[in-house]
């Protein structure tokens, strides 16, 4: 997983006289929601290089969700702020820092941090958003639209007259997925989804299976050789049935583990049963059947290996697509920092359609509000449970 980088780490102890503070969720260490809470911290100034934005909007992704739980390989250190992505607006910058003026409306990516009033961020990971794509939007666009984007065209070559076959189709990727696969003719798409979401979004894909029946079978009765690409966000047992529902020269990309997560703690049980289930791959068969199988995990390609380039390419493709109205972010819900822990559950429960957004600026339900500060009653009976998550295993992840 992404490595942080703990010497710029600011301590919320302030000096007498320093008043720069600013709102932050911050994780006070791996496990359940009451782990969560906003708090005041030291604002941090850019070094050089870096862009300082004042955020009105961030990203919430299920890969927040197993930051939290602690269920990633070598997990930073906590006290963290998280998050990934934000949108915002160009505050100060640092020295030798081109390309960008104060005031200029961007999105950024963030290697963690992100979840605060303010953050710093290299401008190798800054891009400037149209000036009709609100902040919400702008949050909503970055990750999933470039995760999307590069896994069909860049890992799969998807090309006219292909099949596409994605799970989780109602959730952010699923639906910037849908929406790049729209652009290329004559592509038809299958999607998995829980029941409740399918009137909601069965324009955006060809065909539509609940994500628990055997959709195996209902993609052979349509395409009886199977489908040119599956995009596998799940793992588990969905491995060796997206393997097996690969054409000739088809490819499997694997690009997160969500049915490892199942409580609101990290459970080694749920881990090794979805690593057992991982059909393990022969690299013999695969030349036999004429099969390509990947994976791809943004984070990792812009912070770890130094491709920030090839992902710049790809957002103004990307904004290209957006100014000609033929792609648009969608945005579930608005949530105060405040209600982070009610906004990660409705991640947890799939209960979204389209990307989870916290809105800086946004003021809390009462409710909401002076739950979060508290410890969650659900969080703390699952801790006696399992524990503080003392167990060192980490689980192999890609997202």
């Amino acid at each position: 997983m992404i490595e942080k980088n703990g010497g710029k780490e600011q301590e919320s102890v302030l000096s007498a006289g320093d008043t720069k503070e600013m709102r932050a969720v911050v994780l006070t260490g791996f496990g359940g929601l009451n782990k969560l809470r906003v708090t005041k911290k030291a604002m941090p100034e850019p070094q050089e290089g870096e862009v300082k934005i004042r955020v009105k909007a961030c990203g919430l992704n299920f890969l927040d969700l197993m930051v939290r739980q602690g269920n990633i390989d070598n997990p930073p250190k906590t006290p963290l702020v998280p998050g990934f992505e934000c949108a915002g607006i160009v505050e100060a910058m640092g020295d030798n820092t081109k390309g960008f003026e104060i005031g200029d409306r961007v999105m950024a990516f963030v290697n963690y941090n992100a979840w605060a009033e303010v953050v710093c961020t290299s401008l190798d990971f800054v891009y400037k958003i149209p000036d009709d794509m609100t902040f919400p939007e702008a949050a909503a666009f970055s990750m999933n639209f470039v995760a999307a984007y590069m896994m069909l065209f860049e890992v799969a070559n998807l090309r006219e007259g292909m099949s596409v076959l994605v799970h989780s189709a109602g959730g952010g990727v699923g639906q910037a997925v849908a929406q790049l696969c729209s652009t290329v003719p004559n592509v038809t798409v299958f999607g998995t989804a829980s029941p409740f979401k399918h009137e909601a979004i069965k324009d955006s894909v060809t065909h539509l299976f609940d994500r628990n029946a055997d959709y195996v079978q209902e993609v052979k009765k349509i395409s009886p050789e199977g489908v040119d690409i599956v995009l596998d966000c799940l793992c588990g047992e969905n491995t060796g049935k997206g393997l097996g529902l690969l054409r000739p020269l088809g490819t499997y990309i694997l690009y997160g583990s969500s049915n490892m997560v199942t409580g609101e703690t990290k459970s080694f049980f749920s881990f090794a049963k979805s690593w057992w289930q991982v059909e393990k791959v022969n690299p013999i068969k695969l030349y036999e059947e004429n099969k390509v199988i990947a994976g791809f995990s943004l984070l990792n390609l812009l912070f770890k290996q130094g491709r920030s380039g090839t992902v710049k390419t790809v957002v103004q493709k990307l904004i290209s697509l957006y100014e000609q109205k033929k792609i648009k972010p969608v945005v579930d819900s608005l949530w105060a920092l405040e209600e982070v822990k009610e906004a990660m559950q409705r991640i947890h429960d799939r209960g979204n359609i389209g990307k989870l957004i916290l809105d800086v600026e946004k003021s809390p339900t009462p409710l909401m509000a002076n739950d979060s500060t508290e410890t969650s009653e659900a969080g703390e009976e699952e801790e006696e449970h399992e524990g503080d998550n003392d167990n060192k295993e980490r689980m192999p992840f890609i997202q």
